[in-house]
């Protein structure tokens, strides 16, 4: 398999020069400015039009020249001129992704998968943080189309429409991603929330659990954290249940503060069975500070997360939890975002299965609950 022509701007290095070699010593030595491409040419021996296609389209050339010519170029220590290239490509081959929080690894593993599929198709990423305030997610919007980005990831559907025609009349497709919603104006590759939630509730149900708790984040502004709380809701109405009675405390994406949260639950007159927590980063928090009081999980308490980052096989015990395809959601999402910039269709929306991870940290619910000792 051949390099994408990208690898050049993202990995080039100055090679060391044998003594045997005559050729690119000499370039070596006489050359004190900057490498051109004429001077990759002379050194390889062939014209600039096959140093071209080397750089941009290597499968076109016989493998033994593309070797000289990549010697070449890390003998010289030669960058391509990136301006050159945008010009004539008229694009930047770079994607802008936003996504709300760099704190923990909830996002990680699929922007991995989203940046390693873009490297495949000859893109770079720049990534930026909101901190899930929507003000600071339109500031990073227009900047990066500032910057020239083709296109933009964003996480969710939660935001000002009116940002959409914007990005429309600047010719920048956008597409969503850790969501899936049916009808949405977005385009989105991603799982739909409330479905797996709601199958991870009907499980804790399932084991017995009426008196349960819920640690959310923030739900105004983030239609996954919404959809999850909703997807409980639906559990325990089908259930015969009060979807009104459920004890819901909503906070930041923090172990600490699942932790404390955990320790509002707890302490209620009539404290739940079982915690489900909205994302793994919050269940590792209840669990941690169910230690902390002595309470064994889930022989007292049982906590459930949701994402099956590695954290939640790492505590103990370990999380019971909805796995999502982070490394399959980043790749169709590049590959996706990719197609609508060098076709220029609207993309099309696809929703990828979720399963459950059943650990440790769910068991049946004991006869009597208890609070913090």
């Amino acid at each position: 398999m051949h390099e994408s022509p990208y690898i050049f701007l993202l990995h080039m290095a100055v090679a060391v020069v044998s003594s045997g070699d005559d050729q690119f010593g000499r370039y070596m030595s006489s050359t004190r400015t900057a490498p051109t491409l004429d001077d990759v040419a002379k050194a390889a021996g062939v014209s600039t039009a096959t140093v071209s296609r080397c750089l941009n389209t290597p499968d076109r050339v016989i493998e033994s020249t593309r070797k000289r010519v990549t010697d070449a170029i890390d003998a010289l220590g030669y960058t391509p001129n990136f301006g050159a290239r945008v010009m004539a490509a008229k694009r930047t081959f770079t994607i802008g992704a936003i996504i709300p929080t760099m704190e923990n690894a909830i996002f990680a593993r699929g922007l991995q998968a989203f940046q390693e599929a873009l490297h495949d198709r000859g893109y770079n990423l720049l990534v930026s943080s909101s901190a899930y305030r929507p003000e600071i997610e339109e500031e990073q919007i227009r900047a990066l189309v500032a910057r020239g980005a083709d296109g933009l990831l964003l996480i969710g559907h939660d935001r000002d429409p009116a940002i959409y025609p914007y990005l429309e009349r600047q010719n920048v497709p956008v597409l969503a991603a850790w969501t899936y919603a049916d009808g949405a104006s977005l385009p989105s590759i991603g799982f739909d929330n409330r479905a797996a939630m709601s199958a991870l509730a009907e499980e804790v149900l399932a084991r017995g659990h009426r008196r349960i708790g819920v640690i959310s984040g923030a739900t105004a502004g983030n239609d996954r954290a919404r959809q999850r709380v909703e997807g409980i809701r639906d559990a325990v109405a089908a259930h015969g249940l009060d979807p009104a009675a459920l004890a819901i405390i909503e906070t930041t994406y923090q172990i600490e503060s699942g932790g404390d949260a955990f320790d509002t639950l707890m302490g209620a007159n009539d404290p739940p069975t079982a915690i489900i927590c909205g994302n793994d980063v919050l269940a590792a928090g209840a669990v941690a500070r169910a230690r902390a009081h002595g309470l064994d999980v889930p022989g007292d308490v049982s906590v459930t997360g949701f994402d099956d980052i590695e954290l939640a096989r790492i505590v103990y015990p370990a999380l019971t939890t909805v796995h999502v395809p982070h490394g399959e959601m980043g790749r169709k999402a590049a590959c996706a975002l990719v197609d609508m910039v060098e076709t220029k269709q609207a993309g099309v929306s696809i929703r990828l299965d979720t399963s459950l991870r059943l650990r440790g940290s769910l068991g049946p619910a004991p006869r009597q609950g208890h609070g913090p000792r």
